[in-house]
Protein backbone atom coordinates (compact mmCIF):
# COMPACT_ATOMS: atom_id res chain seq x y z
CA UNK A 1 0.00 0.00 0.00
CA UNK A 2 1.60 3.42 -1.03
CA UNK A 3 2.33 5.93 1.89
CA UNK A 4 1.12 9.29 1.33
CA UNK A 5 2.53 12.39 2.63
CA UNK A 6 0.46 14.95 4.41
CA UNK A 7 0.55 18.13 3.59
CA UNK A 8 2.36 20.69 6.07
CA UNK A 9 1.46 23.65 7.03
CA UNK A 10 4.16 26.51 6.35
CA UNK A 11 5.14 26.52 9.68
CA UNK A 12 5.61 22.91 9.85
CA UNK A 13 7.61 23.03 6.86
CA UNK A 14 9.95 25.59 7.43
CA UNK A 15 11.08 23.99 10.91
CA UNK A 16 14.36 22.88 10.97
CA UNK A 17 15.98 20.13 12.71
CA UNK A 18 18.49 21.29 15.91
CA UNK A 19 21.83 20.46 14.19
CA UNK A 20 23.24 20.94 17.08
CA UNK A 21 21.53 18.09 18.38
CA UNK A 22 22.57 15.76 15.82
CA UNK A 23 26.40 16.91 16.95
CA UNK A 24 25.26 16.34 20.36
CA UNK A 25 24.89 12.69 19.77
CA UNK A 26 28.64 12.50 19.29
CA UNK A 27 29.68 13.87 22.46
CA UNK A 28 27.63 11.53 25.03
CA UNK A 29 30.96 9.00 24.58
CA UNK A 30 32.21 8.53 28.16
CA UNK A 31 35.74 8.67 26.33
CA UNK A 32 34.72 12.23 24.43
CA UNK A 33 35.61 15.20 26.50
CA UNK A 34 32.75 17.12 25.59
CA UNK A 35 32.87 20.99 25.54
CA UNK A 36 29.76 20.89 23.62
CA UNK A 37 26.73 21.06 25.80
CA UNK A 38 25.38 24.16 27.51
CA UNK A 39 24.21 21.98 31.10
CA UNK A 40 24.99 23.82 34.53
CA UNK A 41 27.73 21.77 36.74
CA UNK A 42 25.83 18.11 37.71
CA UNK A 43 27.02 17.92 40.83
CA UNK A 44 25.61 21.65 41.90
CA UNK A 45 22.24 20.18 41.01
CA UNK A 46 19.97 21.10 44.62
CA UNK A 47 19.35 17.29 44.32
CA UNK A 48 18.58 16.50 48.54
CA UNK A 49 17.24 20.09 48.54
CA UNK A 50 14.37 19.62 45.54
CA UNK A 51 13.69 15.86 46.84
CA UNK A 52 12.60 17.43 50.71
CA UNK A 53 10.61 19.82 49.24
CA UNK A 54 8.83 17.33 46.76
CA UNK A 55 7.92 15.95 49.90
CA UNK A 56 6.92 18.35 51.67
CA UNK A 57 4.25 19.68 49.02
CA UNK A 58 2.84 16.42 48.34
CA UNK A 59 2.68 15.83 52.03
CA UNK A 60 1.17 18.95 52.53
CA UNK A 61 -0.68 19.83 49.50
CA UNK A 62 -2.12 16.19 48.73
CA UNK A 63 -3.75 15.40 45.47
CA UNK A 64 -3.92 19.20 44.83
CA UNK A 65 -0.65 19.04 44.03
CA UNK A 66 -1.04 16.69 41.28
CA UNK A 67 -4.46 17.91 39.79
CA UNK A 68 -4.50 20.72 36.94
CA UNK A 69 -4.41 24.00 38.52
CA UNK A 70 -4.27 28.03 38.07
CA UNK A 71 -0.57 29.12 38.02
CA UNK A 72 1.14 29.53 41.35
CA UNK A 73 0.28 32.87 42.81
CA UNK A 74 3.34 32.61 45.53
CA UNK A 75 5.51 31.63 42.84
CA UNK A 76 4.28 34.49 40.65
CA UNK A 77 4.90 36.49 43.47
CA UNK A 78 8.18 35.77 44.19
CA UNK A 79 9.07 35.89 40.55
CA UNK A 80 7.90 39.64 41.16
CA UNK A 81 9.71 40.49 44.23
CA UNK A 82 13.05 38.72 42.35
CA UNK A 83 12.74 41.71 39.48
CA UNK A 84 12.18 44.20 42.16
CA UNK A 85 15.43 43.45 43.02
CA UNK A 86 16.53 43.65 39.50
CA UNK A 87 15.45 47.17 38.88
CA UNK A 88 12.02 45.89 37.45
CA UNK A 89 9.22 47.16 38.93
CA UNK A 90 6.01 44.59 38.26
CA UNK A 91 3.66 42.77 40.08
CA UNK A 92 2.35 39.00 40.14
CA UNK A 93 -0.60 40.23 38.06
CA UNK A 94 1.97 40.92 35.18
CA UNK A 95 4.46 37.42 35.77
CA UNK A 96 3.29 34.77 33.57
CA UNK A 97 4.69 30.87 34.21
CA UNK A 98 6.20 29.00 31.18
CA UNK A 99 8.27 25.98 30.35
CA UNK A 100 11.42 27.84 29.56
CA UNK A 101 12.53 30.92 27.87
CA UNK A 102 12.22 28.93 24.40
CA UNK A 103 8.47 28.29 25.51
CA UNK A 104 8.18 32.10 26.42
CA UNK A 105 9.43 32.90 23.12
CA UNK A 106 7.46 30.73 20.73
CA UNK A 107 4.28 31.86 22.67
CA UNK A 108 5.16 35.72 22.45
CA UNK A 109 6.20 35.34 18.69
CA UNK A 110 2.71 33.89 17.91
CA UNK A 111 1.19 36.44 20.05
CA UNK A 112 3.28 39.03 17.46
CA UNK A 113 4.30 37.63 14.57
CA UNK A 114 2.36 36.51 11.31
CA UNK A 115 3.78 34.20 8.97
CA UNK A 116 6.39 36.42 6.58
CA UNK A 117 6.76 39.13 8.51
CA UNK A 118 9.86 40.72 9.57
CA UNK A 119 11.38 40.10 13.15
CA UNK A 120 15.03 41.76 14.06
CA UNK A 121 17.66 39.00 15.61
CA UNK A 122 21.32 38.96 15.83
CA UNK A 123 23.26 37.67 13.17
CA UNK A 124 24.85 34.99 15.56
CA UNK A 125 22.47 33.75 18.06
CA UNK A 126 20.90 30.61 19.94
CA UNK A 127 19.58 28.49 17.33
CA UNK A 128 16.17 27.78 19.13
CA UNK A 129 15.44 31.52 18.04
CA UNK A 130 15.98 30.72 14.81
CA UNK A 131 13.90 27.68 15.02
CA UNK A 132 11.15 29.59 16.36
CA UNK A 133 11.26 32.58 13.76
CA UNK A 134 12.08 30.58 10.84
CA UNK A 135 9.44 28.19 11.82
CA UNK A 136 7.05 31.36 11.86
CA UNK A 137 8.67 32.16 8.29
CA UNK A 138 9.70 35.68 9.82
CA UNK A 139 11.49 37.70 7.04
CA UNK A 140 14.96 37.52 9.13
CA UNK A 141 16.61 41.39 9.88
CA UNK A 142 20.21 40.62 11.48
CA UNK A 143 21.89 42.73 13.32
CA UNK A 144 25.58 42.35 14.62
CA UNK A 145 26.86 41.79 17.94
CA UNK A 146 30.21 43.20 19.21
CA UNK A 147 32.32 40.46 21.21
CA UNK A 148 32.99 42.99 24.15
CA UNK A 149 29.85 44.75 24.36
CA UNK A 150 26.95 43.19 22.77
CA UNK A 151 24.48 44.40 20.24
CA UNK A 152 25.34 47.08 18.23
CA UNK A 153 22.85 49.64 18.62
CA UNK A 154 23.44 51.73 15.32
CA UNK A 155 22.59 48.68 13.27
CA UNK A 156 19.65 47.71 15.67
CA UNK A 157 18.09 51.02 15.17
CA UNK A 158 18.40 50.84 11.06
CA UNK A 159 16.94 47.40 11.54
CA UNK A 160 13.90 48.99 13.87
CA UNK A 161 13.22 51.65 11.14
CA UNK A 162 13.08 49.46 8.12
CA UNK A 163 9.76 49.26 6.02
CA UNK A 164 7.70 47.51 6.89
CA UNK A 165 8.36 47.96 10.42
CA UNK A 166 9.23 44.75 11.98
CA UNK A 167 6.84 43.03 14.29
CA UNK A 168 9.20 41.85 16.98
CA UNK A 169 12.87 41.70 18.26
CA UNK A 170 14.88 39.24 20.30
CA UNK A 171 18.02 40.12 22.24
CA UNK A 172 20.06 38.31 24.91
CA UNK A 173 21.18 40.54 27.18
CA UNK A 174 23.83 38.38 29.90
CA UNK A 175 26.63 36.01 29.03
CA UNK A 176 24.71 35.29 25.60
CA UNK A 177 24.54 32.04 23.92
CA UNK A 178 26.71 31.50 22.08
CA UNK A 179 29.04 34.37 22.43
CA UNK A 180 29.96 34.56 26.29
CA UNK A 181 29.16 38.09 25.72
CA UNK A 182 26.83 40.54 27.69
CA UNK A 183 25.45 43.83 26.54
CA UNK A 184 27.14 46.90 27.81
CA UNK A 185 25.55 48.94 30.65
CA UNK A 186 25.24 52.32 28.70
CA UNK A 187 23.27 50.59 25.60
CA UNK A 188 20.59 48.97 27.22
CA UNK A 189 18.26 52.00 28.44
CA UNK A 190 18.66 53.64 24.52
CA UNK A 191 17.69 49.62 23.61
CA UNK A 192 14.73 50.38 25.61
CA UNK A 193 14.28 53.74 23.73
CA UNK A 194 14.32 52.88 20.57
CA UNK A 195 11.72 49.85 21.30
CA UNK A 196 9.91 52.43 22.14
CA UNK A 197 10.11 55.09 19.85
CA UNK A 198 10.00 52.47 16.68
CA UNK A 199 6.75 50.73 18.78
CA UNK A 200 8.60 47.37 17.56
CA UNK A 201 7.84 44.71 21.14
CA UNK A 202 11.69 43.46 22.49
CA UNK A 203 11.86 40.26 23.37
CA UNK A 204 14.49 40.27 26.72
CA UNK A 205 15.96 36.71 26.68
CA UNK A 206 17.86 36.73 30.05
CA UNK A 207 18.17 32.92 31.15
CA UNK A 208 22.23 33.33 32.17
CA UNK A 209 21.79 36.88 34.30
CA UNK A 210 21.34 34.77 37.92
CA UNK A 211 25.05 32.90 36.54
CA UNK A 212 27.39 35.66 37.01
CA UNK A 213 30.59 35.18 38.87
CA UNK A 214 32.26 37.86 38.40
CA UNK A 215 31.12 42.09 38.57
CA UNK A 216 28.49 43.72 39.48
CA UNK A 217 24.85 42.81 38.39
CA UNK A 218 23.57 44.72 35.30
CA UNK A 219 19.77 46.43 35.11
CA UNK A 220 18.27 44.72 32.61
CA UNK A 221 17.01 46.04 28.90
CA UNK A 222 13.45 45.89 31.00
CA UNK A 223 14.65 48.11 33.96
CA UNK A 224 14.47 51.24 31.64
CA UNK A 225 11.44 50.25 29.85
CA UNK A 226 8.51 53.01 30.00
CA UNK A 227 6.54 52.19 27.55
CA UNK A 228 5.87 48.69 28.10
CA UNK A 229 7.65 47.16 24.62
CA UNK A 230 10.14 45.31 26.08
CA UNK A 231 9.02 41.67 27.25
CA UNK A 232 11.09 39.57 29.73
CA UNK A 233 12.27 35.88 29.16
CA UNK A 234 13.56 34.50 32.69
CA UNK A 235 14.14 31.04 33.83
CA UNK A 236 14.61 28.09 36.69
CA UNK A 237 16.46 26.10 33.90
CA UNK A 238 19.50 27.54 34.24
CA UNK A 239 19.58 28.77 38.18
CA UNK A 240 18.15 25.81 39.76
CA UNK A 241 17.90 22.44 37.15
CA UNK A 242 16.97 22.12 33.20
CA UNK A 243 14.20 19.54 33.61
CA UNK A 244 12.07 21.63 36.02
CA UNK A 245 11.25 23.32 32.62
CA UNK A 246 9.79 26.35 34.27
CA UNK A 247 10.65 30.07 33.45
CA UNK A 248 8.13 33.46 33.31
CA UNK A 249 7.69 36.28 31.39
CA UNK A 250 7.13 39.56 32.44
CA UNK A 251 4.73 41.55 30.60
CA UNK A 252 1.82 44.27 31.06
CA UNK A 253 -1.07 42.82 32.94
CA UNK A 254 -3.91 44.08 30.18
CA UNK A 255 -1.99 41.33 27.49
CA UNK A 256 -1.90 38.45 29.99
CA UNK A 257 -5.34 37.17 28.98
CA UNK A 258 -4.38 36.94 25.55
CA UNK A 259 -1.19 35.46 26.55
CA UNK A 260 -2.94 33.27 28.88
CA UNK A 261 -5.75 31.57 25.90
CA UNK A 262 -2.64 31.61 23.66
CA UNK A 263 -0.52 29.43 25.75
CA UNK A 264 -3.97 27.20 26.53
CA UNK A 265 -4.21 26.60 23.17
CA UNK A 266 -1.81 24.06 23.09
CA UNK A 267 -0.28 23.26 26.42
CA UNK A 268 -2.50 24.45 28.85
CA UNK A 269 -0.07 24.72 32.03
CA UNK A 270 3.22 24.01 33.37
CA UNK A 271 3.84 21.57 35.93
CA UNK A 272 2.00 21.89 39.00
CA UNK A 273 3.82 19.98 41.49
CA UNK A 274 7.06 21.36 39.76
CA UNK A 275 5.41 25.01 40.20
CA UNK A 276 4.80 23.99 44.03
CA UNK A 277 8.22 22.12 44.75
CA UNK A 278 10.24 25.53 43.34
CA UNK A 279 8.02 27.61 45.66
CA UNK A 280 9.11 26.12 48.54
CA UNK A 281 12.42 25.98 47.78
CA UNK A 282 12.39 29.75 46.69
CA UNK A 283 10.28 30.16 50.17
CA UNK A 284 12.96 28.19 52.67
CA UNK A 285 15.20 31.08 51.28
CA UNK A 286 17.74 28.32 49.55
CA UNK A 287 18.52 30.08 46.18
CA UNK A 288 21.45 31.83 47.40
CA UNK A 289 23.62 29.46 48.43
CA UNK A 290 22.60 27.22 45.72
CA UNK A 291 23.95 30.31 43.37
CA UNK A 292 26.86 30.58 45.48
CA UNK A 293 28.31 27.29 45.31
CA UNK A 294 27.37 26.53 41.15
CA UNK A 295 28.73 30.16 40.72
CA UNK A 296 32.10 29.57 42.20
CA UNK A 297 32.51 26.02 40.78
CA UNK A 298 31.61 28.14 37.37
CA UNK A 299 34.01 30.60 37.72
CA UNK A 300 36.78 27.95 38.33
CA UNK A 301 35.83 26.30 35.32
CA UNK A 302 35.38 29.31 33.20
CA UNK A 303 39.06 30.43 34.23
CA UNK A 304 40.57 26.87 33.32
CA UNK A 305 39.22 27.32 30.01
CA UNK A 306 41.15 30.63 29.57
CA UNK A 307 44.04 29.77 30.92
CA UNK A 308 44.45 26.57 28.65
CA UNK A 309 43.04 29.07 25.07
CA UNK A 310 45.71 31.32 26.21
CA UNK A 311 47.98 28.82 26.86
CA UNK A 312 47.24 27.11 23.62
CA UNK A 313 45.54 29.15 21.02
CA UNK A 314 46.57 32.78 22.19
CA UNK A 315 48.63 33.21 18.78
CA UNK A 316 45.97 31.77 16.41
CA UNK A 317 42.48 32.50 18.04
CA UNK A 318 40.68 35.20 19.84
CA UNK A 319 37.69 34.79 22.07
CA UNK A 320 35.18 35.92 24.43
CA UNK A 321 36.00 36.46 28.67
CA UNK A 322 32.88 36.48 30.28
CA UNK A 323 32.07 37.04 34.00
CA UNK A 324 29.08 34.35 34.27
CA UNK A 325 27.28 32.38 31.85
CA UNK A 326 28.69 28.56 30.48
CA UNK A 327 30.21 29.34 27.23
CA UNK A 328 32.90 30.63 25.27
CA UNK A 329 33.03 31.77 21.76
CA UNK A 330 36.21 31.16 19.67
CA UNK A 331 36.98 32.78 16.71
CA UNK A 332 39.56 30.99 14.24
CA UNK A 333 41.24 32.48 11.52
CA UNK A 334 39.58 32.91 8.12
CA UNK A 335 39.15 29.79 6.08
CA UNK A 336 38.72 27.10 8.60
CA UNK A 337 35.40 25.31 8.90
CA UNK A 338 34.83 24.20 12.12
CA UNK A 339 32.11 22.00 11.25
CA UNK A 340 34.63 20.01 8.70
CA UNK A 341 36.49 20.14 11.33
CA UNK A 342 34.23 18.48 13.99
CA UNK A 343 35.21 14.89 13.14
CA UNK A 344 38.60 15.21 13.61
CA UNK A 345 37.93 16.42 16.99
CA UNK A 346 35.65 13.35 17.77
CA UNK A 347 38.40 11.27 16.71
CA UNK A 348 40.87 12.99 18.94
CA UNK A 349 38.17 12.17 21.41
CA UNK A 350 36.61 16.26 22.30
CA UNK A 351 33.68 17.87 21.34
CA UNK A 352 32.00 21.37 20.75
CA UNK A 353 29.87 22.99 18.65
CA UNK A 354 30.93 24.31 15.36
CA UNK A 355 30.10 27.88 14.95
CA UNK A 356 27.83 28.35 11.61
CA UNK A 357 24.89 26.57 13.44
CA UNK A 358 24.51 29.81 15.32
CA UNK A 359 24.68 32.48 12.28
CA UNK A 360 21.79 32.92 10.13
CA UNK A 361 22.98 32.87 7.45
CA UNK A 362 26.05 30.33 8.14
CA UNK A 363 28.82 33.02 8.03
CA UNK A 364 30.96 32.19 11.37
CA UNK A 365 31.90 28.92 10.09
CA UNK A 366 35.54 29.97 11.24
CA UNK A 367 34.28 30.12 14.87
CA UNK A 368 33.30 27.59 17.69
CA UNK A 369 31.44 27.49 20.99
CA UNK A 370 33.05 25.62 23.95
CA UNK A 371 30.98 24.97 27.04
CA UNK A 372 33.11 24.97 30.73
CA UNK A 373 29.82 24.75 33.45
CA UNK A 374 29.57 20.53 33.61
CA UNK A 375 33.02 19.72 32.43
CA UNK A 376 35.77 19.31 35.60
CA UNK A 377 38.61 21.62 35.39
CA UNK A 378 41.16 18.54 34.31
CA UNK A 379 39.49 17.62 31.90
CA UNK A 380 39.02 21.03 30.39
CA UNK A 381 42.71 21.75 30.26
CA UNK A 382 43.16 18.29 28.28
CA UNK A 383 40.06 19.15 26.10
CA UNK A 384 41.65 22.32 25.49
CA UNK A 385 45.14 20.68 24.77
CA UNK A 386 43.45 17.88 22.40
CA UNK A 387 41.35 21.14 20.51
CA UNK A 388 44.68 22.88 19.96
CA UNK A 389 46.05 19.72 17.84
CA UNK A 390 43.08 19.38 15.88
CA UNK A 391 43.66 23.12 15.25
CA UNK A 392 46.72 23.46 13.73
CA UNK A 393 46.47 20.38 11.75
CA UNK A 394 44.09 21.85 10.12
CA UNK A 395 45.76 24.70 9.27
CA UNK A 396 48.47 23.18 8.00
CA UNK A 397 48.67 23.92 4.25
Amino acid sequence: MPIHAPRLSREGYNLQRSVMRDLLRFAVDPNVISLAGGLPASECLPLDSLKECLDTVLTRDGPRALQYSPQHLGLRAWIADYMGSRGVSCTAEEVFITNGNQHGLAILSRLFLDPGQPAVIEEVTFTGIHQITGGRDAELRTVPTDLDSGVVVESFEEALKASPSPRLAVLITDFHNPLGVSIAEEKRAELARLAAKYEVPLIEDDPYAPLRFRGRPLLPIKAYDEAGMVFYLGSFSKMLAPALRLGWIVAPAELMPRITTLRESFDLESSTLFQRAVAEFLSQGLLESHLKQITGAHRERCDTMLGALEEHLSDVARWSKPDGGVFVWVYLPEGLDTTEMFHQAIERRVAYIPGGVFSVDGSTKNALRLNFSNVQPEAIEEGVARLADVIRAALQP
